[in-house]
């Protein structure tokens, strides 16, 4: 959606500001960003809102037993997002500040292109319907695990689910949905896919392999121990800004399912080490890993937004930087803050 509203409103900015790439402004930078962003630091608000906390919740009840209650994370995850959010788009307009304030004739322009569209045709519903599909059969393994629905068959189902199956899937649909009634064309021709930035696809899938290469050689235990020891962690305190810096880190080089995978594992074995209670780091870590925001591998959204070729390497990593630092002392806050007044401990 807002890849059409960047090229809408590019073409207004161009003609007014001569010499600027439609696709190259400051303005379309801003939104993309705001996209990926927004729907990274968006993913923490609840367990089942995102992978990397389906990850990490079930991590810390297998190594711990106990179970972080939906009312609980939340406790946590709501505020962070309401001052975070704010602060970002703050952040973002500082570094993206777009080049005009006004867009003379913006309205009008709209309205005329949206009149053109007309009504929703059959490849459109088509494309609409399998979305809703994605998103539901995404989300159902995390709902059936979160709400303990026991049924042989819901379980065998969803038990072979993942992002990979369910695209694969619901996006093959596609090839064999015709485009328009009577038409022997289909809703998504192979030309059309061959299009598709597939180097991104291979940039997130070589940051889960060394994630997940990291943590089975024992690199990842290696380097947990290796910063627990030079640092001298005695507090749970400290050891959850550890996990917070730790989870941003890996998750600026890997992903930030990967992330969860390695930080959490760490944390656990050096908390009970250490003789703190673990809950509150483990936590830490898996706020720490959705937050990485400088390279398109950090999350998802990163690659998604940075392969429509419209935020440039540099400007990725220079508001990313800015929103590492800022989101460190507010996720110790949210996490160590309320975490301890809500009493979250085994």
């Amino acid at each position: 959606m807002v890849i059409g509203v960047v090229k809408t409103i590019g073409d207004l900015i161009q003609e007014q500001n001569p010499g600027i790439k439609t696709n190259r402004t400051k303005f379309s930078c801003l939104l993309m960003l705001s996209i990926a962003y927004g729907a990274s630091i968006g993913s923490v608000l609840t367990p089942i809102t995102g992978i990397a906390n389906v990850i990490g919740r079930g991590t810390i009840e297998r190594m711990t037993g106990y179970k972080v209650e939906l009312f609980d994370w939340i406790s946590m995850s709501a505020p962070y997002l309401l001052v975070m959010g704010a602060v970002m788009w703050v952040a973002l307009i500082l570094v993206n500040r777009p080049e005009v304030k006004h867009v003379r004739g913006g309205q009008d322009y709209f309205r005329a292109h949206y009149a053109d569209l007309g009504p929703m045709n059959r490849g459109e519903r088509n494309v609409l319907v399998i979305f809703l599909v994605t998103v539901v059969l995404w989300v159902l393994p995390s709902l059936v695990t979160t709400f303990g629905i026991t049924s042989p068959i819901v379980t065998a189902f969803t038990d072979h689910l993942n992002e990979g199956s369910v695209v694969v899937l619901t996006a093959g649909l596609l090839f064999f949905l015709p485009r328009r009634n009577g038409s022997g064309e289909s809703t998504l021709t192979w030309t059309e896919a061959a299009k598709i930035d597939w180097g991104t696809v291979l940039l997130v899938g070589a940051g889960l392999t060394i994630g997940t290469m990291m943590n089975a050689t024992g690199l990842a235990e290696t380097l947990g121990t290796t910063i627990a020891r030079a640092t001298g962690v005695q507090s749970s305190w400290v050891l959850a800004l550890i996990a917070i810096v730790m989870g941003l880190v890996i998750s600026e080089t890997t992903s930030n399912t990967a992330s969860v995978g390695i930080v959490v594992p760490i944390i656990i074995p050096i908390a009970l080490a250490i003789g703190v209670d673990p809950i509150i780091p483990a936590m830490a870590g898996v706020f720490g890993a959705n937050a990485g925001a400088m390279l398109p591998v950090s999350t998802p959204p990163n690659a998604i937004v940075y392969g429509s070729g419209y935020v440039p390497m540099i400007k990725m990593i220079s508001t990313g930087i800015f929103i590492d630092i800022i989101c460190i002392p507010l996720i110790f806050g949210a996490v160590v803050g309320i975490g301890s007044l809500i009493a979250l401990h085994v």
